[in-house]
């Protein structure tokens, strides 16, 4: 632990200044600490936490601050080495950070502003530059609440450490030094390195990017590092900076035609840019990322490119000998460039690959001869051929025609059209082709500029295009074809479903004719038959026909309710009454089930506008149920008022319970574990008091012990009158 005896400072006013010394920078430090008030904010790298917590004077300082009531944020660069002393530093803060990069040290307080770029580890500071300026002071707020923002919790850091997590990043650096800085970092940290940039971007390399160039091959050399590959495009500008590099061990190849994209992928991340870098210019924008999808995408790329790139001793002697034997031609001429597309057609041997800008370019080329030229490959050769295109009215219908002279043809959706068609010679060589005026009854007419290719990279690009955008063709032509099998089978059930609803209904309303009678002479038999055995069968006939009727209501009611035909005859009444004359109803039914005791808790009359059969017929299915599912115990039916706006009714019993199972369901049609019902009393009683207005629910009661059934309804105006 280090004691420094620090100078009393002098008291500057309205002053910036620099100071040197470790007495005279930690002097102002605790200077600058006891004149803290309210905050403090500061920042530092990795090196401060271990000066903080190792140095007495700048614990106590932190101490003191926050004993007199200030707040102290801080954020630093969290890493493996440092995690110890951050964790001290949590307990001498208010809030601690994490940012990646942070360099030197910044302090800002209500009134004073002090700053260094010189820490060691543990060891006190030597200088630092102190200002009282108000602008000063505020820059340096606005600078700490902006990396502030930037900064993710330092809890989550020490996590990410001590448990081995990678965080995964995708961001954009911006300025030139910042770039460099971070391009090093990237070289630095990787076991190997593959670069694709262009011409501008060897320049750069050797403009900025030499000497840690050097380092890595170093690296290579001892068996630490796996090397640096390169992919460019070399030419006689750029050829003595690729001799240099490869003189220095980096392996190089050329391409003639690189991606648009200049990137550099390691082990671990990738660091890409669209800027040319013209003559080195340094870059201004970069991505970088090391997230693994974004790493072996580019890795892939790379790995392309790099098996049909060009050796680069091989490249600069053909360049010193004059030779240059790739091949990339653009043509003005539309009647050459119909001539090259025939000549390409008539030259392939295995597969023709076309896509058509938009349904008129077919018709062109299909009045030009196309058709008739791919069918003689067809037939001649053996020739493999695939078209994709935008379709009309006039195209599906040929299309049959095509796919029976095995020529294979899929459509492209409007929304993926493009401006160019595209036709690919096997893999040797390709033709892409401008549209310029779709309205043209010619292609002599309609297109534009033409780029003819034999380069690998751009053919092989061309293809990539055209196997995407044709398993798309096959994906939408299936899901197409899965839409409307489905929207048959939808409709089909939709008949169905209504062909069934109108039989039960006719079924319904059949049954409850005969029913009646029989319940009326039921009850006549029942009041003459003096016979014990003869009354016991009569009853059984009543029992069942009520149940019968029973079902038939709800059948009906369903019906009502799914066709939205459930009409309310609402009227004002004492709610509480109809609660009292449907217990009492039940009465004779409850006593004959065994051990269980049955009360009724309603401490005051609640006035409600409803329709009263209905609210009966709640009940009713309600107090059925608990009757259903309880032996023994009791069953409470109360009512009370909540949230002066509505009366709550629950009916609690101490019965099995309802089945997690069922639970989510419960208020569903045919929903029951019961072998008496039929699921649809509760579906019947949750519509109607939504249909008031009102909610019901359902819960199993604590430890166990049955379940309550419960539902609110709003009070009448007339009630609180």
């Amino acid at each position: 632990m280090t004691t420094i005896p620090p100078l009393p400072p002098s008291s500057p006013s309205n002053k910036s200044e620099i100071l040197y010394g470790v007495e005279n920078a930690v002097g102002r430090g605790i200077y600058f600490m006891s004149n803290v008030k309210q905050r403090m904010d500061i920042f530092f790298d990795h090196r401060a936490p271990s000066i903080v917590t190792g140095i007495a004077e700048y614990r106590n300082g932190y101490t003191d601050i926050r004993t007199r009531g200030g707040k102290i944020r801080c954020f630093t660069e969290i890493n493996r080495d440092n995690v110890h002393h951050c964790k001290e530093l949590m307990r001498l803060v208010d809030e601690l950070r994490h940012l990646d990069g942070v360099r030197g040290g910044k302090a800002v307080s209500e009134s004073e502003y002090m700053a260094t770029t010189v820490l060691q580890e543990a060891k006190p500071l030597t200088q630092v530059i102190y200002s009282n300026v108000k602008e000063v002071v505020e820059q340096g707020q606005y600078i700490f609440d902006t990396l502030w923002n930037a900064a993710i919790p330092a809890e989550r850091k020490i996590r990410e450490i001590e448990e081995g997590i990678i965080p995964y990043y995708t961001k954009v650096i911006n300025g030139p030094d910042s770039i460099i800085k971070e391009i090093i970092r990237i070289n630095e940290s990787s076991n190997e390195m593959s670069i694709c940039a262009n011409t501008g971007g060897m320049q750069f390399t050797y403009n900025y990017l030499f000497e840690i160039t050097n380092k890595l091959l170093d690296r290579s050399k001892k068996g630490q590092h796996k090397g640096i590959r390169y992919i460019s495009n070399i030419d006689r500008d750029n050829m003595d900076i690729a001799k240099l590099l490869l003189h220095s061990g980096v392996q190089l190849k050329h391409i003639k035609n690189l991606p648009p994209m200049s990137f550099g992928v390691s082990d671990k991340e990738i660091g890409a840019t669209i800027e040319k870098m013209e003559h080195g210019k340094a870059v201004q924008s970069l991505l970088i990322s090391n997230e693994p999808l974004y790493v072996n995408h580019f890795k892939s790329i790379f790995e392309e490119l790099w098996k049909n790139g060009v050796d680069a001793k091989s490249r600069i002697h053909d360049i010193e000998e004059g030779v240059d034997t790739e091949g990339i031609e653009i043509i003005q001429n539309p009647y050459e460039i119909q001539k090259l597309g025939f000549k390409l057609i008539k030259s392939a041997q295995e597969e023709i690959r076309i896509i058509f800008s938009t349904a008129n370019a077919f018709h062109r080329q299909e009045d030009a001869g196309t058709i008739q030229l791919l069918n003689e490959a067809i037939a001649q050769r053996g020739v493999k051929v695939r078209i994709l295109t935008p379709k009309d009215d006039l195209i599906e219908e040929k299309g049959q025609q095509l796919m029976q002279q095995q020529i294979d043809i899929r459509y492209i959706e409007p929304s993926l059209q493009t401006k160019v068609s595209i036709i690919v010679d096997d893999d040797n060589s390709s033709l892409s082709v401008e549209l310029k005026d779709d309205t043209k009854r010619t292609s002599y007419e309609a297109i534009g500029l033409a780029t003819y290719s034999n380069s690998k990279p751009t053919v092989l690009s061309y293809i990539s295009i055209f196997e995407s955008l044709w398993k798309q063709a096959d994906l939408y032509q299936e899901l197409e074809y899965s839409n409307n099998e489905l929207s048959a089978a939808n409709k089909k059930l939709r008949e169905s479903d209504k062909i069934q609803k109108e039989f039960i209904n006719v079924a319904a309303h059949e049954l409850r004719t005969p029913i009646q009678p029989i319940l009326g002479l039921s009850e006549v038999l029942l009041s003459k038959i003096k016979n014990k055995d003869d009354y016991e069968l009569i009853y059984v006939i009543k029992r069942n026909a009520q149940r019968l009727q029973r079902l038939t209501e709800d059948i009906l009611d369903v019906t009502k309710i799914e066709s939205q035909s459930l009409h309310l005859q609402k009227e004002e009444f004492n709610f509480s009454e109809v609660i009292m004359n449907v217990v009492a109803n039940y009465e004779s039914q409850i006593r004959k089930i065994n051990d269980v005791k049955v009360s009724l808790i309603s401490k005051e009359d609640f006035l409600v506008e409803a329709d009263k059969g209905r609210l009966n017929q709640v009940i009713s299915n309600l107090i059925d149920n608990a009757i259903k599912f309880t032996q023994e115990g009791s069953i409470v039916i109360s009512s009370q008022r909540r949230d002066n706006d509505n009366v709550i009714v629950s009916i609690k019993d101490t019965g099995t319970g309802i089945d997690p199972e069922i639970m989510p369901r419960l208020f569903s049609k045919f929903v029951t574990k019961s072998f008496i019902g039929t699921g649809l009393g509760l579906f019947i009683s949750k519509k109607i008091i939504e249909a008031h207005g009102g909610r019901i629910w359902a819960e199993n009661n604590p430890f166990g012990k049955g379940a309550t059934f419960a539902f609110t309804l709003p009070l009448s105006i007339s009630h609180y009158n």
